[in-house]
């Protein structure tokens, strides 16, 4: 069950299905911001989705508001270093707005003030090597992501729709072990904004216990910064505590847990 990615106007970008049941407006361009709202609200009659999720400028904050959007989350300097993003939500289902998985908060709060401690783990990585993923590599890419995400809103179980991303600005981090490829993770960039979501994280059952997502995520950075990206962020998923504790201990900043079971915190560097 596949989302559809839609483009509207001078470089707007709409997601939406069923598997998350949401519309996600993932880029917004000032000058769309009218036919944005009204295929928003075409969707929501056609489709019936219960929830509207946008990322936005700070700046058209007001619009938002005035449209009945509460405010979840905001990602600071998003926009080339300078303006905030901001992370809008409108409930069309008073249930799904009510719903709050109480016991995963409190996790995450003792998370929160735990001092976190940057550990060496040279040593894990030994025998570890990371390099940017290519086309020839989508099998096995592919072959991990089913191992790992039993379900997700994009075919990333298909080799093609990998290389298909890898031409869309996507780019794959790989983990090997010698040839074998143990664990990988992908940086979304926009290089309009300069920023990247890090996200997609996924290691071979056999490779766990060594760290390798901390390696990944430094390895992404280092490659980012070569390519004048100015702000790194992600949108965990709130159960997944070893995720969140990997982006807390390379100094990404808690900036909002959006209201949601299925819903992540979302961090910025």
């Amino acid at each position: 069950m596949s989302d559809t990615i839609e483009h509207i106007g001078s470089g707007s970008v709409i997601q939406h299905g069923k598997l998350n049941d949401r519309v996600y407006l993932m880029k917004l361009k000032k000058e769309d911001l009218t036919a944005v709202f009204q295929r928003m609200e075409e969707l929501t009659v056609e489709e019936r989705y219960t929830k509207l999720f946008c990322k936005v400028p700070g700046s058209l904050a007001p619009r938002f508001l005035e449209e009945g959007f509460i405010t979840e989350g905001q990602i600071p300097r998003f926009y080339n270093g300078e303006e905030d993003a901001l992370f809008f939500s409108r409930f069309n289902d008073p249930a799904r707005l009510a719903n709050k998985p109480e016991e995963e908060l409190a996790r995450f709060r003792q998370l929160l003030s735990e001092p976190l401690r940057q550990n060496d783990q040279s040593k894990k990585w030994a025998d570890y090597s990371v390099r940017q993923l290519k086309k020839t590599d989508a099998e096995q890419i592919a072959k991990i992501y089913a191992q790992v995400f039993e379900s997700y809103p994009f075919p990333i179980h298909d080799p093609a729709y990998i290389a298909k991303m890898m031409e869309q600005d996507v780019q794959y981090f790989g983990a090997f072990k010698g040839d074998e490829l143990a664990a990988l993770s992908s940086a979304e960039i926009d290089f309009d904004t300069q920023s990247a979501e890090m996200t997609d994280f996924a290691t071979d059952s056999a490779h766990t216990g060594h760290s390798l997502s901390c390696l990944l995520l430094r390895s992404m950075e280092e490659a980012m910064q070569l390519q004048n990206i100015q702000t790194l962020f992600t949108i965990a998923r709130l159960a997944s505590i070893p995720m969140n504790k990997t982006f807390l201990r390379f100094g990404y900043h808690f900036s909002g847990t959006f209201i949601n079971p299925r819903s992540p915190a979302a961090s910025s560097a």
